[in-house]
């Protein structure tokens, strides 16, 4: 194999997608309202760029609604647009936070997450999220992905959604 294949082949792997998946043991419907509607329920305070501490995520429910967070201090915080709204199926959002963690308002320099809900026949639901187009934050992109595929990053965060969406699950 030569250098410059070799260098091809490391970068087709640096650019591809974040894809994790979880089972849960919940309806779609109820999967997709708790990950999407009701995303404030289950996400980490501690997850968030504002510049005071956290209160609530908001996630306008519609293509092209904002998702921001409100701070203790008043403000709003954007970090994403919602790109699909397909419930109970699939729910896509641009990812607006730069490598630097703070927002991105030109959707040409974001990353996209996609996350499908599929039922299964014991009544639970497989969702699989994608997070793709990391390239094109630039900059530092890498030390993003690397975060984000990270024990602590998406695997930890699908682990909190799931454990929510199957309290009271209606399964």
């Amino acid at each position: 194999m030569t250098e410059q294949m070799a260098a091809r082949e490391a970068e087709m792997l640096d650019t591809t997608p974040v894809r994790k998946s979880i089972r849960v043991r919940a309806k779609a419907e109820r999967a997709f309202r708790v990950f999407a509607q009701q995303m404030d329920t289950w996400w980490p305070r501690s997850h968030h760029i504002g510049n005071s501490p956290m209160k609530r995520i908001v996630v306008e429910e519609h293509p092209g609604g904002s998702i921001y967070t409100e701070q203790e201090d008043g403000t709003k915080c954007p970090w994403g647009t919602v790109l699909a709204w397909e419930p109970p199926a699939r729910f896509v959002m641009a990812w607006q936070v730069s490598p630097t963690w703070q927002f991105e308002p030109e959707l040409a320099k974001c990353s996209e997450i996609e996350v499908r809900f599929t039922p299964e026949r014991d009544g639970g639901t497989l969702v699989e999220l994608e997070h793709r187009e990391l390239h094109k934050h630039g900059g530092d992109w890498q030390k993003m992905r690397e975060a984000i595929e990270s024990d602590s990053g998406w695997g930890s965060l699908l682990a909190a959604f799931a454990q929510r969406a199957e309290e009271a699950a209606d399964v």
